[in-house]
């Protein structure tokens, strides 16, 4: 690998659901390029779904409610529709999930992936992808949907499938490895602001 991710840790967050290879894959090129890889999730131990039927169990590194995005220099968040959908409506991994966009970090969303970052407020004006069937949500809370492999806007890496993730992994170790964006946290503290206005 051109881009060495040697020191970096990165944070995983999974919730039962996730679509397996969609974290495998990905972490698999992470711990090639030397990065250490993380899973976070709700509970102690999460299951993954392969396509059609539950997959394996996988322990989390650190639950959900011990982990501080500040230990962490980028997250990835898999896809798998039960994954994102219970996520979404966790209101640590909501913050979790936010405080990576507000100090700039990079973050890797595949699939169904994106549907957690609507939830936290962090898509508008971006220019995105994701699984064709969630393109009104994120047209909807303000994100430029496009039809593309993959997708990067400072800091953030999206691709739609599992097709995809070999371009989407060269993509994430790239932005991974060039670290913070503050373009990336300017957004965030932007929509930040907006949202508290427009209540």
């Amino acid at each position: 690998m051109n881009h060495r991710l040697d020191g970096k840790k990165v944070a995983v967050l999974v919730a039962d659901g996730f679509e397996q290879v969609e974290m495998t894959e990905p972490a698999r090129a992470l711990l090639d390029a030397g990065a250490a890889v993380a899973p976070i999730s709700p509970n102690a131990t999460v299951k993954g779904w392969q396509m059609t039927d539950w997959g394996q169990k996988f322990n989390a590194d650190v639950t959900l409610n011990n982990a501080n995005a500040k230990d962490y220099d980028a997250l990835l968040l898999p896809g798998g529709v039960m994954n994102p959908d219970k996520l979404r409506r966790d209101n640590q991994a909501i913050q979790f999930v936010r405080n990576f966009f507000e100090s700039g970090k990079p973050v890797a969303a595949i699939c169904h992936g994106p549907w957690t970052l609507i939830d936290a407020g962090v898509v508008e004006g971006r220019r995105m992808t994701s699984y064709e069937s969630i393109q009104t949500d994120l047209k909807n809370a303000g994100a430029q949907w496009v039809d593309e492999q993959v997708v990067t806007d400072h800091g953030l890496v999206t691709s739609r499938k599992l097709d995809d993730i070999p371009a989407f992994n060269k993509k994430m170790i790239e932005e991974f490895a060039e670290g913070i964006d503050p373009a990336q946290a300017q957004a965030a503290h932007g929509q930040a602001y907006n949202t508290h206005l427009s209540h």
